[in-house]
């Protein structure tokens, strides 16, 4: 940021009185602009517990890979409400939120990502102009190297294992800068 979105003016760098992080600061107008971590917002679809719903991205970042239907939070909207429009969106399906499982905050890329365990009560979907592709994988089926972000194997991964013993609970994640790797994983 050079300019201030409120006055125009040039802003500088520098930590605010009362504050203990870098700031841009407008001293034509007094304005501190905070930057603040991105909320995404998904579901993970499934249908009669075998079957998960993937859409295959058709934007980027990692555009031709497979993904949950999840996007980026809008202002006036709640987090349930993101998910069903991305869900929606993305695969053309409307789904029942049964709750949250997975919150992981993506630290090197200032984002939290929040998955919900929905249903798909009937096989209906399609491609959208997010989405290549969009289809139902048995869980035995799922493209393991053809999907589009970590914290989507994570919560596949999750769903499968915790299917097993048929408790669902929800699983926090925080990823290091290191794709791939774990920092730390606790259960609710």
């Amino acid at each position: 940021m050079n300019f201030c979105s409120e006055c125009g003016q040039p802003v500088s760098v520098e930590v605010p009185a009362g504050d203990n992080r870098p700031r841009h600061v407008c001293h034509a107008c007094e304005t501190i602009h905070y930057s603040n971590p991105n909320i995404i917002a998904g579901c993970l679809p499934v249908y009669q517990e075998e079957y998960i719903l993937l859409c295959k991205r058709a934007i980027e970042p990692r555009i031709g890979y497979w993904t949950l239907p999840a996007g980026f939070m809008e202002n006036n909207e709640s987090v349930e409400q993101a998910a069903l429009r991305e869900t929606f969106e993305e695969a053309c399906a409307s789904v029942t939120i049964s709750k949250l499982y997975t919150l992981t905050s993506i630290v090197h890329v200032n984002q939290v990502q929040m998955l919900y365990l929905a249903e798909l009560t009937s096989p209906e979907y399609a491609a959208s102009e997010e989405s290549l592709e969009v289809e139902l994988f048995h869980i035995n089926e799922i493209p393991w190297d053809q999907l589009a972000f970590q914290t989507i194997h994570n919560a596949l991964r999750f769903y499968i294992e915790d299917k097993k013993n048929g408790k669902f609970p929800l699983h926090t994640v925080l990823l290091d800068t290191v794709p791939g790797e774990y920092i730390r994983e606790t259960h609710a």
